[in-house]
């Protein structure tokens, strides 16, 4: 597969990582050209401009602080019509931890709107420490990611790139449900911030077992 990669953040460092790994060929835009290049190199792929990365790959992904996102989107222009799209992204500001999005609507449905592909939401509940396990395993079990999106293809092409870095996918609806995955990553980067390990930022057991006998 031929994966767009629209950011040189951790998040695309990590996936982009695991699916170059993977077999997939992969071509990445950034913000900074060092770094972009320097992932070009660590993937045995190429670095372009955000609309050369958008045509060339079957599928792409966008990975992309929000405050930035109306920018990348701007340079993108039209050239990610039609195409699917995987959304990792959360607008979370990080003073009361609330999303930033226009309410009742999600940053995925969003980015469709602007760019007239097909998105689907995934990957934005882990950290990118997550990602980067080879694979992620927990307790020996795989990590279920959750996705969500409207086109069949664009979902398929999803799944199977969840699976490739070794993840269970789960798919948990229409890309309406986008806005309760980012609801949730609000939490998740709230408790993050507080001091959470990423790897274990649900375990509230900090202790040994409480005894059940009567």
């Amino acid at each position: 597969m031929r994966i767009g990669v629209l950011g040189a953040g951790t998040m695309a460092d990590a996936l982009g990582t695991r699916w170059a790994a993977a077999g997939h060929e992969l071509m990445v835009a950034g913000r900074t050209e060092g770094k972009a290049q320097a992932l070009a190199r660590k993937w045995g792929g190429r670095a372009g401009s955000f609309r050369e990365v958008a045509e060339f790959g079957d599928i792409a992904l966008i990975a992309v602080l929000y405050q930035g996102m109306s920018a990348t989107l701007a340079e993108i222009g039209d050239a990610l019509h039609g195409k699917p799209i995987v959304d990792c992204n959360n607008a979370v500001e990080i003073e009361r931890f609330t999303l930033v999005t226009e309410p009742g609507r999600s940053m995925a449905q969003d980015i469709e709107r602007a760019t007239g592909g097909h998105v689907v939401k995934a990957f934005n509940l882990c950290h990118a420490r997550v990602w980067e396990m080879e694979p992620p395993l927990f307790d020996s079990r795989r990590l279920v990611v959750p996705y969500c999106g409207d086109d069949s293809a664009a979902r398929d092409m999803t799944r199977q790139l969840i699976a490739d870095i070794g993840g269970e996918p789960l798919l948990v609806g229409d890309l309406q449900h986008a806005l309760h995955l980012e609801a949730m990553a609000a939490i998740v980067i709230s408790l993050l911030f507080g001091g959470r390990d990423p790897h274990t930022v649900f375990n509230l057991v900090d202790h040994a077992p409480v005894s059940t006998n009567v």
